[in-house]
């Protein structure tokens, strides 16, 4: 973004007398702030951002927002008055994506939005100029910020959309007026919020408001509840993706192998395709991919040699070698019952090492449900395949009671908050034979017991 601050000023209609200073990013932090941004404080409950305007000059900002009622604003120094600096970041946001030539997309779901952004990006990355959500700017501050770091001359920008309730979706979907939507998949996430399957799915589903009249949208045609939603909207104009025949594109064959997934695919696009990924459900979060880079103009050949090189943010399905030659599989970044029985799947069908290791941490958010969803994860477990299994948290308690008259006690770990007793266990039986899978919600950290096998910070 590269404006003149009376082209802000008029962007937030603000009946202010600005010179043309050139702004060239935006801030909310003065510690990653960078010269040439424009500075928004917020007021918060525990903080206020306007304590850190005078900061923010001396790191380089171009100008900073003060709201109205704020007192005591800096003098000689450049401020855009506001009555609500979150509300006035959106609307420049809006401004921006509304003079912007890129092709916006946008990605929602229970599980997966990350390594699907991921997986997008890397597919388009080689032929085309490509941004992206970085990190979990996915929310009502984080999207419009991703929105005005755009370069001018981005040909695609690919935005993660998050919500914790209804009308979430909605906002953001407008904001960005996607040409692409993908709905990845519903899950059991943020059911303490919103009650039910049906409830998240129908706040997943509000990706579609923003939509462009001439856009699409892609989604899990495994999803009943997704089925049930698209067949409402007649005028939608959609595909869907995953294992089942009814889908436009489909999964027909996958292997994992020691470097990645290999897979075939049917439909809109045939032929057997390769990423340097593990994981069934990661395979199905790339067909969203393929499917939006054919769409595109990208060749199966172009798809399949970019596929070839993809990479996921790190804690998704990623394999970190241990000391004594331990293999991890770090999903430490979170999890929910339909990620997690995702991640057991692999482990039970994996063949790149024989003794096979599950550390799996508290499932949050499922209201009610928790202790139900943590204890119908032993029918997930296949005993036979799985030889060791640790559970970290209280809420895994649950679990551990319904395993504990079937795992003999060698094999079996609870732990209500000490990573402790599983670090030991690992150090003192895990080798070169061994697989450890990490999977728990953000909440549980597991990637702690990760540092204790590795020369990470």
């Amino acid at each position: 973004m590269k404006k003149t601050l009376q082209q802000i000023a008029d962007w937030l209609e603000l009946d202010q007398e600005m010179d043309e200073r050139l702004v060239t990013g935006v801030s909310i932090n003065t510690r990653t702030l960078e010269e040439g941004d424009l500075f928004i404080p917020f007021r918060g409950e525990k903080t206020n951002g306007h304590k850190y305007v005078a900061q923010a000059f001396e790191n380089g900002a171009v100008a900073s927002l003060w709201q109205k009622d704020e007192p005591n604003p800096p003098q000689n120094v450049p401020l855009l008055f506001v009555e609500d600096p979150e509300k006035a970041l959106q609307q420049m946001a809006v401004k921006y994506r509304g003079e912007h030539l890129a092709t916006f997309i946008g990605i929602t779901g229970s599980n997966g939005k990350t390594s699907t952004k991921d997986l997008l990006a890397g597919t388009l990355s080689p032929y085309f100029k490509v941004q992206k959500t970085e990190g979990n700017f996915n929310n009502q501050l984080g999207l419009p910020l991703t929105i005005l770091s755009l370069d001018e001359d981005t040909q695609f920008a690919i935005l993660e959309m998050g919500m914790d309730g209804y009308g979430q979706i909605e906002f953001l979907s407008k904001m960005a007026k996607p040409m692409f939507t993908v709905i990845t998949n519903i899950g059991e996430a943020h059911m303490e919020a919103l009650g039910s399957r049906e409830g998240i799915a129908k706040a997943k589903f509000e990706i579609i408001q923003g939509l462009l009249p001439e856009g699409k949208l892609y989604y899990d045609g495994d999803e009943p509840l997704l089925q049930q939603l698209v067949a409402k909207e007649a005028h939608l104009n959609t595909k869907s993706f995953g294992t089942g025949p009814s889908n436009d594109l489909q999964v027909s064959w996958m292997e994992t192998t020691k470097e990645g997934s290999v897979f075939c695919v049917k439909g809109m696009v045939e032929g057997e395709f390769f990423i340097p990924v593990l994981g069934q459900h990661q395979v199905k979060n790339t067909l969203a991919a393929i499917l939006i880079a054919q769409q595109v103009g990208l060749t199966d050949e172009e798809i399949r040699n970019s596929l070839e090189n993809v990479s996921l943010t790190n804690m998704r399905m990623q394999l970190v070698n241990g000391e004594h030659g331990t293999l991890f599989v770090n999903d430490a970044y979170n999890a929910a019952p339909t990620s997690m029985k995702a991640a057991l799947e692999f482990m039970k069908t994996t063949t790149m090492r024989k003794d096979k290791w599950i550390v799996i941490g508290d499932m949050l958010e499922l209201g009610q449900l928790e202790q139900q969803y943590h204890e119908d994860l032993a029918e997930e477990i296949d005993l036979q395949a799985i030889h060791h299994i640790c559970l970290y948290g209280p809420r895994m308690k649950h679990l551990y009671e319904k395993l504990i008259a079937q795992v003999p006690a060698e094999r079996l770990i609870w732990t209500e908050q000490d990573y402790e007793p599983i670090i030991e266990s690992i150090r003192s039986q895990a080798d070169e034979h061994s697989i450890i899978l990490l999977k728990g919600s953000r909440g549980m950290a597991l990637e702690h017991i990760l540092k204790a096998f590795t020369k990470e910070d």
